[in-house]
């Protein structure tokens, strides 16, 4: 790859193009991060490739670092630049919606039943598939918009420490696409109880299995993580 990267550093586009086409996968990666902002995926793509050409031109070979690590905070910043100027950094509609429609879902079953629902309950009334309502249950959403001013003439985003923030995303979305490799039970449970705060007796109680399989599942799944995190 090395030899690619100094091609298409000289100004060689046919090597520029394959590199592109060859980390295509990442650029998506990257790209399905901010979906959800009023933009189509394919754009995003687009946008987010033209970020990895710049991280293309301005990487060092000699620096010893890997160059994923390098390009994924270019191609998120090339999108982010995107969306900033377009004030449209926000939380999807669509997640609010699902997560509120879950929320009313969880709090009509505890009404009804006097019980907590499981996730299958949750899927039956929403529509949504496991995995999805997991993510709901996950933190808060915030739906100010970085372009919001905090103070006067300061804009939430001058806030962020940028290379701490990209520094997270690089590991955010190496820990997506890890996760992405998990067979589905597996995800949501990790979900469930790391990203949503439950305990392994909730998760299980939510999933209709028992403490001890959500526990042997979550040390598999950990496993698995740290070993393909260690790879990437």
């Amino acid at each position: 790859m090395t030899q690619s990267l100094i091609a298409a550093q000289r100004g060689d586009k046919d090597a520029l193009d394959e590199l592109t086409r060859q980390n295509s996968a990442l650029i998506y990666s990257v790209a399905r991060r901010f979906l959800g902002r009023g933009v189509e995926l394919d754009d995003l793509f687009q946008i987010g490739s033209i970020g990895f050409i710049k991280a293309v031109k301005g990487f060092d070979v000699t620096y010893g670092t890997r160059f994923s690590t390098y390009a994924v905070p270019k191609i998120a910043g090339e999108i982010k630049r995107f969306l900033r100027d377009d004030g449209m950094i926000k939380v999807s509609r669509s997640i609010k919606e699902n997560a509120s429609c879950v929320s009313n879902a969880i709090s009509s079953y505890e009404s009804a039943y006097g019980t907590q629902p499981r996730v299958s309950d949750i899927c039956a009334v929403t529509g949504l598939d496991a995995e999805d309502v997991a993510l709901c249950m996950e933190a808060p959403y915030i739906t100010q918009s970085l372009d919001a001013e905090v103070t006067e003439g300061l804009r939430l985003m001058d806030t962020i420490d940028s290379g701490y923030e990209e520094q997270k995303l690089v590991e955010h979305i190496a820990l997506r696409q890890a996760m992405d490799e998990l067979d589905e039970l597996w995800r949501v449970i990790v979900r469930l109880r790391f990203f949503g705060g439950l305990t392994q007796q909730e998760t299980a109680k939510m999933l209709g299995i028992n403490q001890v399989q959500v526990s042997r599942i979550e040390r598999k799944a950990f496993e698995k993580l740290r070993k393909r995190l260690v790879t990437i």
